[in-house]
C-alpha cells in the first residue's frame, strides 16, 4: 500500500484486524526491523500498521536535507493513518522512529491513543543529560559531514556500520541499504535535525505527552543512557511506565523479543 504526504510516497501494509497500531522503526532499518512483534500483535486483534520511513526501504528518498525535518517525518505518518482510515492508533517507535512518535503525540495528539518508546526518551531529556549522553552520541557529529560519513560507515564491506552498530541483523540491513539507495538519505534524518549548532541550543520545550506512555530500554545499549529515558516521565501527563531490560542492547526487538512483545501486550490491551 502507498501513502503520499506532500509529493513523498511512503510504502506501508497493515497486518490483522482490530485496534490499530503502527510501528516507526529508525537508523538504519525498515519496517522489516518489527518481523517479531507484527505476528504477535495480529495475533492478539490488533491491525498492524508498519511503514518504510522516507529515505528506506521502497518509500521515496528526497534529495534535499531539508525533506528529512522532524515536522515531515511526523506528517508521513499522518498521512499513513490517514491513507488507511485510521483516527487514533496506538504508536510504537524505536530510534529515530522513537523521535517521530514523541513528536507525534507532542504535535497530533489526537491521532495517539498510547504512545511506547523503544531505547529513544523523550527529545528534551536527550538535549539535557549532558557529557555522558553527549559521549555516547559522538557519531552524530561525524554523521553531518557528507560523504565522509558514507564512506565511514560502508568502505571495507561496511566495516564501520558492524563495527559501530553491532547490529543482530547486519546483513540483511545492509543488504537493503544497498539494494534501495537508502544510505545518504538515512543520514539527512541526522543532518536535517541534529546539526552540530544544535549542541549549544537550550533543550526543547514542548508541551507534555496526554496518551498513557511506556518508556523501554536496555540495560546493554551502548548508544543512550538510562537517564534519558527515565526523565522521560517529567514531560509526559499522562500515566507513565518504564520497564528496563536487562543485558538486551540498542535492538530490542531483536535481541529480546519475547519480553518486547509481552510488554507490547500488556501495555496496548484494551
Amino acid at each position: 500500500m502507498r501513502a503520499a504526504n506532500g509529493g513523498v510516497g511512503l510504502h506501508y501494509e497493515i497486518t490483522g484486524e482490530g485496534t490499530p497500531v503502527v510501528l516507526l522503526h529508525g537508523f538504519p532499518d525498515t519496517a522489516r526491523l518489527w518481523r517479531h512483534q507484527v505476528d504477535a500483535l495480529a495475533g492478539a486483534s490488533f491491525s498492524v500498521i508498519t511503514l518504510d520511513q522516507r529515505g528506506y526501504g521502497s518509500s521515496d528518498k528526497p534529495a534535499e536535507v531539508e525533506a528529512y525535518g522532524l515536522l515531515n517525518l511526523i506528517g508521513d505518518v499522518g498521512a499513513v493513518l490517514a491513507d488507511a482510515g485510521v483516527e487514533r492508533a496506538h504508536v510504537v517507535g524505536h530510534d529515530w522512529g522513537a523521535a517521530v512518535a514523541w513528536g507525534l503525540a507532542t504535535a497530533a495528539p489526537a491521532l495517539v491513543d498510547h504512545l511506547v518508546v523503544l531505547s529513544v526518551g523523550h527529545p528534551s531529556t536527550f538535549r539535557s543529560e549532558g557529557f555522558e549522553q553527549h559521549a555516547k552520541s559522538w557519531y552524530m557529529l561525524l554523521f553531518q559531514f557528507e560523504g565522509v560519513a558514507e564512506r565511514w560507515l560502508s568502505d571495507d564491506d561496511w566495516s564501520g556500520l558492524r563495527a559501530w552498530s553491532r547490529h543482530p541483523d547486519a546483513d540483511a540491513v545492509i543488504a537493503e541499504l544497498e539494494a534501495n539507495h537508502s544510505l545518504t538519505p538515512a543520514l539527512n534524518w541526522y543532518r536535517a535535525n541534529v546539526p552540530a549548532s544544535s549542541y549549544l541550543d537550550p533543550p526543547l520545550e514542548l508541551p507534555s505527552v496526554e496518551a498513557p506512555t511506556m518508556g523501554v530500554w536496555g540495560s546493554g545499549d551502548f548508544f543512550l543512557t538510562e537517564g534519558q529515558m527515565t526523565r522521560s516521565a517529567v514531560h509526559v501527563a499522562g500515566s507513565w511506565r518504564y520497564e528496563r531490560l536487562e543485558g538486551p542492547g540498542h535492538w530490542l526487538q531483536l535481541e529480546a523479543p519475547e519480553q518486547v512483545n509481552r510488554l507490547l501486550l500488556e501495555f496496548l490491551a484494551p
